[in-house]
């Protein structure tokens, strides 16, 4: 029996947790980002300002200029958790088998709950009515769904019925491509909304002739794979509507990073330098909080004409510990940035995550004294906040 695999996406959802907060804002245009004098991006906005051009991910500038009267409103992330915790929930309740892939997106294996049992089965789309009826009418939250026989074609499906809805209003869409059928739904598609294909890869293959998901059906698999590797291999499977991929309850974390982007472009080094140590400070009571260590160190960082750059070194023991984070990313740092070149962001971030390495004879009695002081200023920060207390200049 072919799986039946259901792909939740709630609808412009920042948005819509706004407008239960403040009802005044339905059917207005407004965004959920940074503020454009900090250089801040669209996050989410409304079908009303969707309609004028504003699009995720924008600079907020832009919008504005867009949509003069856009109302921009600061992201309340405690919120947005609360309401997908509760969505999430619904989800777990209908079958055991949920995938969070997102803040607002979740794949749910529904298999088992369209096989006869004792009686008649639900069908793929009463289920995806009824849960979209009640993610509306319990929680106030939008959605639409997309309905096929594995996780692939599920995904493009909820796409399909997200970019079918009526201008200006959620869409609200339920789109079930029947087992079977999965190529036939693609083959008329845009290549670039099958997963893999970026903006260059899309470019590389309208250089060939081929625009549509289709398209990379029928070209030789072979020559895919000559042009773009493994990832050519996988691009004709998954152009056929080929996915065998589980639905899988949990992910194991792979990295753990912090990034900022400045209000102005900085020039200063000590100003740089405070950032990345407070991005590391960040990074480092992340790994501890879930008692994970990182073997390699990364930064990121972004000039003013958008350049961005990325440099990392893999450490002798993989660590948790502030210091340690904050001294390799400054030494990463002096290696890529000429002395007071300015930066428009900068980023920390860990890779290679297992369990931190605590023997004593390993660490030595230095590193155990440098642990027993950071779980003190740990303490100090979960009872008097972040800002209650900072190292000092870093050793050189």
């Amino acid at each position: 029996m072919p799986r039946k695999i259901l792909h939740l996406d709630l609808d412009a959802f920042f948005c819509a947790v706004e407008e239960l907060r403040d009802a005044s804002l339905r059917g207005k245009p407004f965004a959920v980002g940074g503020r454009p004098e900090t250089r801040g991006v669209v996050s989410s906005c409304s079908y009303a300002a969707r309609s004028f051009g504003v699009r995720s991910a924008m600079p907020m500038s832009r919008a504005l200029r867009l949509c003069p009267g856009l109302i921009v409103i600061s992201q309340h992330w405690s919120n947005y958790g609360e309401m997908s915790d509760k969505v999430m929930e619904r989800l777990r309740s209908l079958a055991p088998l949920v995938e969070q892939v997102s803040i607002d997106e979740a794949f749910v294996d529904i298999s088992d709950m369209c096989r006869p049992a004792s009686g008649a089965a639900a069908t793929p789309e009463t289920i995806a009515r009824n849960l979209q009826s009640e993610i509306r009418t319990d929680l106030g939250l939008p959605c639409s769904i997309g309905i096929a026989s594995n996780k692939l074609v599920a995904k493009i499906a909820t796409e399909v019925g997200k970019k079918s809805g009526k201008q200006g209003e959620p869409p609200n869409a339920i789109t079930l491509v029947p087992a079977g059928e999965e190529a036939a739904f693609l083959d008329p598609l845009p290549a670039d909304m099958l997963w893999g294909v970026g903006p260059k890869t899309a470019a590389r293959l309208a250089e060939l002739g081929i625009h549509t998901i289709g398209g990379i059906a029928r070209w030789p698999a072979d020559d895919l794979f000559q042009r773009f590797g493994e990832n050519g291999r996988e691009l004709s499977r998954r152009a056929r509507g080929l996915d065998d991929r589980p639905v899988v309850t949990e992910h194991a974390v792979k990295s753990i990073s912090q990034e900022v982007t400045f209000a102005r472009d900085i020039s200063n080094d000590r100003a740089l330098e405070g950032s990345l140590r407070d991005l590391a400070a960040q990074v480092g009571r992340r790994l501890r909080r879930v008692d994970l260590a990182g073997a390699t160190v990364k930064i990121k960082i972004r000039w003013p004409d958008f350049t961005t750059l990325t440099r990392q070194v893999t450490l002798t023991q993989p660590t948790d510990q502030d210091e340690e984070i904050a001294v390799t990313a400054f030494d990463l740092l002096a290696k890529v940035r000429p002395k007071g070149k300015a930066v428009r962001l900068i980023g920390v971030g860990v890779t290679g995550l297992g369990a931190p390495v605590r023997q004593l004879e390993l660490w030595g009695e230095d590193a155990e004294k440098a642990r027993r002081l950071q779980a003190t200023l740990d303490a100090l920060h979960e009872r008097f906040g972040d800002k209650a207390i900072r190292r000092g200049k870093p050793h050189k």
